[in-house]
């Protein structure tokens, strides 16, 4: 679907208006165009620095801060391609660690659209396209690329020679691109898999098990997945990781949910499954509480957005939106955490989502139903929200704005209660943008 990017930067907007014009506005897999843009730019995806090239459902933005995190605790110099953008396009792309400034943005962008007539280049493959001439013009000790969509036909698979690829978490999401079962969809990221380049993942279902065999047979490299050839759990409240070198005793992640656990253990083992790049033990136990990564499930400052919320009150946001997303969510608010509360839902959901297997294990934890539209973007109309409320026994109240989603809370909350803002990243981009929290 289009992106709707805009920039403050008259530089950046202009590039952004022209791309506008040339892209089809729509998600297109395949590798012919972005094949066809590098060529054009002389085929800078061919003098990365050592690229760790990041898969899957959910979990794989998380992965790419913790590796990050930990690459950079070693002092190394670390580019990283992520999408999509919360509040600002920058955030796409991170050269050696700091966010692509404005004047490099534009002059990169122009620099691909100038070469891009013809090709009908979709959005995400001219980010690409302009993210890895960046990469390729400034020297750097590792390069950090998460998929955009799937694996097998991203833009991001143009890369021929990543020194190690890894796959997240598994689940159903996108099945008009993908596929409609979890082994299609397995089959579709495992894609990514390139000879030579170790494959690592998390533990998936036996089910799945010869869709990374296979994958890993045909490109002839090795499938390290966990609970196999590595593992990792949280015990007395330290992340214990283990691997045939051996065990490190780790603080447990920043981030919030038992689920930044494995995202942390399979950034853990991509790094120590390959020796391209070294990284010390004491760097991956700083990763840990080094990684950041916005909007999953991040508690939110009283800014100008949640300032009428009592003090006391936490305000949570995440940009979840699919089955996996929304079990991982719900197992953080625990009866303990919500002390005997429930929680105030605001939630905004692309149409092309199954909101009912995202709001399903929230069931008996919600008070209340806040419904807000996803500006720019077909989303769920406030009705299908209030299906479910109806089902659950609570009330459902829609809303024009963010604004109003909060003061309807706040006329009610007290400090102990709990609010959680989810159902879109497009969402939270803008709640983050409105409470004066930009990613950095």
């Amino acid at each position: 679907m289009p992106d709707h990017a805009v920039s403050d930067d008259p530089g950046v907007q202009a590039q952004l208006d022209r791309l506008a014009t040339l892209s089809p506005g729509a998600d297109m897999l395949g590798l012919e165009r972005i094949t066809q843009l590098l060529d054009r730019l002389g085929n800078p995806h061919r003098a990365l620095p050592p690229v760790f090239h990041v898969a899957g459902t959910n979990g794989k933005g998380s992965t790419c801060a913790f590796l990050r995190a930990a690459l950079e605790a070693d002092g190394r110099s670390v580019h990283v391609f992520t999408s999509p953008h919360l509040v600002r396009f920058n955030e796409r792309i991170r050269l050696g660690g700091t966010l692509i400034s404005d004047e490099a943005l534009a002059a990169y962008l122009s620099r691909v659209l100038d070469v891009a007539e013809g090709i009908g280049a979709s959005f995400f493959e001219v980010t690409a396209a302009a993210a890895f001439l960046a990469f390729a013009e400034h020297p750097a000790d590792a390069c950090i690329v998460e998929v955009g969509l799937g694996g097998r036909l991203d833009a991001t698979n143009i890369i021929e020679k990543p020194v190690i690829c890894g796959i997240a978490q598994l689940g159903l999401d996108h099945q008009s691109f993908l596929g409609d079962t979890l082994k299609e969809i397995a089959a579709e990221k495992a894609g990514i898999a390139k000879p030579g380049a170790p494959l690592v993942t998390q533990r998936y279902a036996d089910a799945l098990f010869p869709v990374m065999l296979d994958a890993a047979a045909r490109n002839r490299t090795q499938w390290f997945a966990m609970g196999e050839s590595w593992d990792a759990a949280a015990y007395r409240d330290r992340l214990h990781y283990r691997d045939d070198q051996g065990h490190i005793d780790a603080p447990l992640p920043r981030l919030s949910g038992a689920h930044q656990i494995h995202n942390a253990a399979l950034a853990f083992a991509m790094l120590r499954h390959q020796s391209t790049v070294p990284v010390s033990e004491a760097a991956l136990k700083a990763a840990p509480l080094w990684a950041h990564w916005p909007a999953r499930l991040q508690r939110l400052d009283h800014g100008p957005l949640l300032a009428a919320l009592p003090e006391g009150a936490e305000a949570w946001l995440d940009g979840g939106h699919n089955a996996g997303a929304g079990e991982a969510i719900s197992a953080f608010f625990t009866s303990e955490r919500l002390e005997g509360q429930k929680l105030d839902l605001i939630i905004g959901m692309l149409s092309n989502k199954d909101m009912e297997a995202f709001l399903l294990p929230f069931a008996g934890r919600i008070a209340h139903i806040h419904a807000v539209p996803v500006p720019g973007h077909d989303h769920h109309p406030p009705e299908r929200f209030a299906a479910i409320a109806d089902l659950w026994g609570i009330p459902c109240t829609a809303h024009g704005r963010p604004e109003d989603a909060i003061a309807a809370v706040a006329a009610h909350a007290n400090p102990a209660s709990k609010l959680l803002i989810a159902g879109s990243l497009y969402l939270a981009g803008e709640i983050l943008r409105l409470n004066g929290q930009f990613p950095d």
